[in-house]
């Protein structure tokens, strides 16, 4: 069945690229109505932008949504994958600005509060997309797959100069809470050297160490260190998940990513729905709905978090 919020939740913060002050309401929403952000600052041109792979502009550090009216959401990657691994399919997210605020980087404090505030199912059937094809695209050395599968599994590979990070590789079926498990608490992470080359072109403004895991050589910078031996390999699935929610519907296929960004996965989401005969619609009974990555969640999960 699909499923909405019981009740509303807020959230204040700052954007991480931008810096600026934003207050964030999700909203319960009707069947049928998906994921829509709504800028509530914008009075002049239409403020509903869609959470939807037709909408992203490619960015290599987030992702960013435009409507017809220019009017734009950035950084949607940690609430959208929130709300995919929480499995709620329609909700209203209202904000006063440009981007969703960071937080502390990932996206535990958004499933923290959708699962306070409760996850109701509705009286309609939940249609998922079921990869018949395989589809990849490439750029460079980076790759971004989806190969048919009866259940959402994920395979990402990472590598970087850095000691602190290196190579790193985690694969996963993010079926029955995996996300909210396993993925949810871990942060982004940039190098040292690309701060203040970020900062030069006003992007990471609201970046800080307790936002984002700073490394700096075989160093973690930031307060703490990491939360997982294999974070950054963690947030980079966190993202993909995320980034795939912009399909409009659950996804039911194998994910491959071999240094994948943003851009390419969607990317990926271009080609996968360029050609009819690379998936089909699927309404889910309940054993296909029970493989989806919010089955099984409730607020019982909330206790992991004390």
């Amino acid at each position: 069945m699909q499923k909405t919020l019981k009740s509303s939740v807020t959230f204040k913060g700052r954007g991480l690229h931008s810096g600026k002050p934003v207050r964030m309401t999700l909203r319960p929403a009707p069947v049928e109505f998906g994921i829509w952000f709504k800028r509530t600052d914008i009075t002049d041109a239409d403020p509903m932008v869609p959470a939807h792979w037709q909408s992203a502009v490619h960015t290599p550090l987030c992702t960013r949504l435009v409507n017809d009216d220019a009017v734009e959401v950035s950084t949607v990657e940690h609430i959208m994958a929130a709300l995919a691994g929480c499995g709620v399919t329609n909700a209203l997210v209202e904000l006063n600005g440009p981007e969703v605020p960071i937080l502390d980087g990932s996206s535990v404090l958004f499933v923290r509060r959708l699962l306070a505030a409760g996850i109701v199912e509705q009286d309609a059937p939940l249609r998922a997309i079921k990869v018949e094809k395989t589809v990849e695209v490439r750029a460079g050395d980076s790759v971004a797959r989806l190969v048919p599968s009866d259940h959402l599994e994920m395979h990402f590979e990472i590598d970087f100069a850095d000691a602190a990070i290196g190579q790193q590789s985690k694969s996963m079926s993010l079926a029955n809470g995996a996300f909210v498990h396993h993925l949810c608490d871990s942060r982004t992470f940039c190098r040292q050297s690309d701060v203040e080359t970020m900062r030069s072109q006003g992007l990471a403004l609201g970046g800080t160490m307790e936002n984002a895991i700073v490394v700096d050589g075989a160093d973690v910078l930031s307060p703490g260190g990491l939360r997982h031996q294999d974070e950054p390999v963690r947030h980079k699935m966190l993202d993909a998940l995320g980034d795939l929610a912009l399909a409009g519907a659950p996804v039911m296929g194998q994910y491959y990513g071999y240094k994948a960004g943003h851009t390419l996965t969607n990317k990926l989401l271009q080609k996968l729905m360029s050609d009819p005969t690379n998936f089909s619609i699927v309404e889910c009974d309940a054993a296909q709905a029970a493989t989806l990555p919010g089955a099984g969640v409730s607020r019982a999960d909330l206790a992991q978090f004390s």
